[in-house]
């Protein structure tokens, strides 16, 4: 029996040891298995703690620097119809009320529009200036009063908040306002949390409850009306991970959920959530938190939207391509009063209060693009301006704000006239694809009212005031002669030179012998009628005399800093410049001698409201005065009876228009250059492949300054004197000073101590052959 027993315990367990070493194995192994698991685990978990807290604690997000226009002041007797005003105001995205509930809201009745502006901080003030209601009264000039309504009482001066013009974007171009928790309506957080979370307080990233109710509210609607994503998840899946659907990447935002909800408390992931939330796109950008969203859909700040509009947005998270409300408005009002039925269900508002929201329109404004290259070429210049003190990586994600010079208006004016103007160049010279460029400045300040950089300024691309190196042709004949009358004992207004043809030698062959446009020789001329006329024989005998280096060193005095080569040619226009370059140095003329160099910054704020850095009004002497007034009454001449004389037949005779004419040879580029009371412009028309463009500063360039200035000037020119500067009346026959009885001449003004003094016999007869050199050339008149 004990036998048989042994035999039949041997057959069950041949090998008791061996059983015993597989069960250890497996049992190791799988301790093994767990541990490095575990061991993965935790490394995972730890890179991603690292991830999350890198991302959370440090810049959270790259915010593009902001660039406004020049804020527009009203008062009354500023020139703007009620149309413009409406339009300034439209830019603005200010949206119509009759009850101006709220600030940037406007509505218009006949002659008379009322505005509630908006708060805003400017660079030149410590604290917000706070919005105010206000009644605007129109008149044919322009503004006729304007009236505070909350006590009717007249005010005298309105500044509005500036035009955005543009922002610098990072390469991944996403914009939003931030905004703090603190600063979001209550409203708006109740409706994320009735729609989107409402155990955001409770759970712990991740809520089994809200899974399981959305699930069960989906089957009952047939449609996905609910998600089970907490708020933290959809933070997670925003600021860290991709939106595509796989197992692994929800797994993932599970986990980096948790993680979020350890590391920081449930307020620190509501404002995150409120600032990254992806709510829409604005053409290339990326419209990302509540903040954004509500310019972006409602024009106006978060804080002024009503209890519907908050409901659209929360709507938005959903989905912002199905919800869009401009292209699904049915599908965004449904969507829209399930946030308020859903607001009414968590009693975070009454039935009444949510039919009341229910029975309104979306009211979203039209679809406002805020365009990084609203005004490229403008946008060219502030952005190489301000790289002389920010790196690139400032200007696209530390939230700057920065102010500019420029006039939304008048560079509206300005697009308008050249696409107006170019295509009837095109018809006279019968010559295709004309090509401009213009700046404008204000004359007292150097600031740039408005650029140009092209044909068709609304798309970035060759940037032609900054870029185009053109020679300037006769628009550097005021740098000869302001050179020739900066030494009064040699040269003065009335000064004969001699317009006859003239040969000039050069080195190895390259002799020159210029010629005229008309292809004429004048004889004996006065220095202001050289100038007038824009002769080129005399010129060139003005400079060869004074000498080309003295001219050089006048056009530097002037701003132009370009290297250029001193060849007799340079004093007919050979030397090469930009438009910008041009504005530069006839600003210097325009300001009467004093160097006031071009900006279009007015300040850097930082997103903390800091005023970072100014760029304030700067100004020296580097030209004499006296010499600089006599030459811009020479230039009067030019606009008077000279090669400019066609913009009077739009400007008053009275308004003392400056300026001069540039023609290169064949005609390959036309130029003018000429300033108002008020402001200074530079005009270029001419061709990219710099064939001839048929047209002359005259027929070209003149035209389109005409067009421009008689729009948005309103201050002739009073030039005054120095006090050295001494006005003699010449007499025509004799070409001496005219006694006080003597009926003829004209006043030309001298520096003290180089006027003639030698009287003349005034009004013998003279016999035509015998008729001296200057009759010609000063008018008979008093």
């Amino acid at each position: 029996m004990t036998h048989r027993s042994t035999r039949r315990s041997a057959r069950y367990n041949k090998n008791p040891q061996s059983r015993k070493s597989t069960s250890h194995w497996f049992r190791n192994s799988f301790i093994i298995l767990i541990g490095l698991g575990a061991f993965f685990l935790f490394t995972y978990l730890g890179y991603l703690d690292y991830h999350v807290r890198a991302q959370f604690e440090g810049k959270r997000w790259a915010i593009p620097a902001r660039v406004y226009g020049n804020p527009v002041e009203l008062y009354a007797g500023y020139g703007i119809s009620a149309e413009k005003f409406e339009n300034l105001l439209e830019m603005l995205h200010y949206r119509k009320d009759s009850e101006l509930a709220a600030e940037g809201t406007y509505f218009r009745n006949g002659g008379r529009i009322s505005v509630k502006t908006r708060t805003f901080t400017f660079w030149d003030q410590p604290e917000p200036q706070p919005g105010v209601a206000m009644r605007v009264d129109f008149s044919e000039i322009g503004i006729a009063g304007i009236t505070d309504l909350a006590n009717e009482q007249s005010l005298a001066i309105v500044r509005m908040d500036p035009v955005q013009i543009g922002s610098f974007y990072p390469t991944i171009k996403e914009d939003r306002i931030l905004i703090k928790l603190e600063e979001a309506p209550d409203r708006l957080i109740k409706g994320l949390l009735a729609s989107e979370d409402r155990d955001f307080y409770n759970h712990f990233g991740i809520s089994m409850r809200g899974i399981l109710r959305a699930m069960l509210a989906n089957i009952q609607a047939g449609d996905m009306v609910q998600g089970g994503s907490t708020i933290t998840q959809q933070l997670v899946k925003n600021f860290y991970l991709t939106s595509e659907r796989k197992l692994t990447r929800k797994i993932k935002e599970a986990l980096m959920a948790l993680i979020l909800e350890y590391r920081y408390g449930k307020n620190e992931i509501l404002e995150a959530y409120l600032n990254e939330i992806y709510l829409g796109q604005d053409g290339a950008s990326a419209v990302h938190g509540f903040g954004l969203a509500s310019q972006f859909y409602f024009g106006a700040p978060l804080k002024d939207l009503s209890l519907e509009q908050l409901a659209s947005l929360v709507a938005l998270v959903r989905g912002p391509s199905e919800y869009n409300p401009r292209r699904f408005p049915d599908r965004a009002l449904q969507r829209r009063n399930l946030v308020l039925d859903e607001m009414a269900a968590q009693e975070y508002i009454t039935p009444e209060e949510a039919a009341a929201a229910k029975a309104r329109p979306l009211a979203v404004i039209a679809n406002t693009h805020r365009s990084a290259n609203r005004y490229p070429a403008f946008l060219d210049l502030v952005k190489r301006q301000l790289k002389q003190d920010y790196h690139e990586e400032d200007l696209t994600s530390e939230g700057l704000r920065i102010f500019t010079t420029l006039d939304t208006q008048i560079q509206d004016k300005l697009e308008e006239t050249t696409k107006r103007k170019l295509p009837q160049l095109e018809k006279l010279s019968r010559v295709k694809a004309l090509e401009s460029a213009v700046v404008v400045t204000r004359r007292d300040s150097g600031e740039i009212a408005a650029l140009a950089g092209g044909r068709d300024d609304s798309s970035a691309g060759f940037n032609r005031a900054l870029d185009a190196v053109r020679p300037i042709g006769s628009l550097i004949k005021p740098v000869i002669y302001l050179t020739a009358l900066q030494n009064p004992r040699r040269y003065t207004i009335t000064t004969p030179v001699n317009d006859s043809a003239i040969f000039i030698k050069g080195d190895h062959g390259n002799d020159w012998s210029p010629k005229n446009y008309d292809h004429k020789e004048h004889g004996t001329i006065g220095l202001h009628t050289a100038l007038a006329k824009s002769y080129n024989l005399a010129t060139v005998r003005v400079g060869m005399d004074i000498g080309i280096g003295r001219v050089a060193k006048t056009l530097k005095d002037l701003g132009v800093n370009r290297q250029v080569d001193l060849y007799p040619s340079f004093l007919l226009g050979a030397a090469q410049l930009t438009p910008l370059e041009v504005a530069q140095m006839y600003q210097t003329l325009a300001g009467d001698g004093f160097l006031t160099p071009i900006k279009a910054i007015k300040a850097v704020v930082s997103a903390a409201g800091e005023k970072l850095q100014s760029y304030p009004y700067t100004v020296r002497q580097t030209v004499d005065p006296s010499a600089t007034y006599i030459l811009n009454t020479m230039m009067q001449e030019v606009m008077h009876s000279g090669t400019g004389s066609a913009a009077y037949s739009v400007f008053p005779q009275n308004y003392g228009l400056v300026g001069k004419t540039g023609t290169t040879n064949d005609a390959k580029d036309s130029w003018f250059a000429g300033f108002t009371g008020d402001y200074l412009s530079v005009v270029w028309v001419g061709r990219d492949d710099n064939k001839p463009a048929g047209l002359t500063g005259a027929t070209g360039a003149l035209p389109v300054w005409t067009a421009l200035m008689r729009q948005i000037s309103r201050q002739p020119v009073s030039l005054t004197p120095p006090d050295n500067i001494k006005m003699v009346r010449i007499d025509p026959y004799s070409g001496l000073v005219a006694g006080a009885d003597c009926p003829y001449g004209k006043g030309y003004p001298y520096v003290a101590g180089s006027e003639p003094t030698a009287y003349s016999a005034c009004g013998n007869p003279v016999i035509e052959q015998d008729r001296p050199w200057f009759e010609e050339f000063f008018p008979q008149s008093n």
